[in-house]
């Protein structure tokens, strides 16, 4: 017997792997960088937009519900909280966040990104 999860999380969760194949593959999402200004300036990922957490009331009505969302932090754990909200209080279907951030994507993907 297969047991399912109490609670199933709205949007999904990938891994750093599994964004870049995304990437590689030219497929269209936003990669939405949910960290601070103050945290952009040290290390960024090339084609990832800034969308401050701290500033979510002013861009959180911009988004399409059309598109597709992949939402990344430092370490995944505010980008789980927009990718959830985004999912379950806005109803948006295609909606992601990258497990381990920047940080994940430092140490697997991109090295010469900085870490912090």
């Amino acid at each position: 017997m297969i047991r399912q999860p109490f609670f199933r999380k709205p949007y999904l969760d990938l891994t750093t792997d599994q964004v870049k194949a995304k990437r590689d593959r030219g497929e269209s999402f936003r990669f939405v960088d949910v960290r601070e200004p103050e945290e952009y300036t040290i290390a960024r990922i090339e084609g990832a937009e800034l969308l401050p957490l701290s500033r979510v009331a002013e861009w959180i009505g911009t988004l399409d519900p059309t598109q597709e969302y992949v939402f990344f932090c430092h370490h995944g754990h505010r980008s789980a909280y927009v990718a959830g909200f985004t999912a379950s209080k806005l109803g948006f279907a295609r909606v992601a966040n990258m497990m381990g951030g920047i940080e994940e994507w430092s140490l697997r993907i991109d090295p010469s990104v900085p870490r912090y």
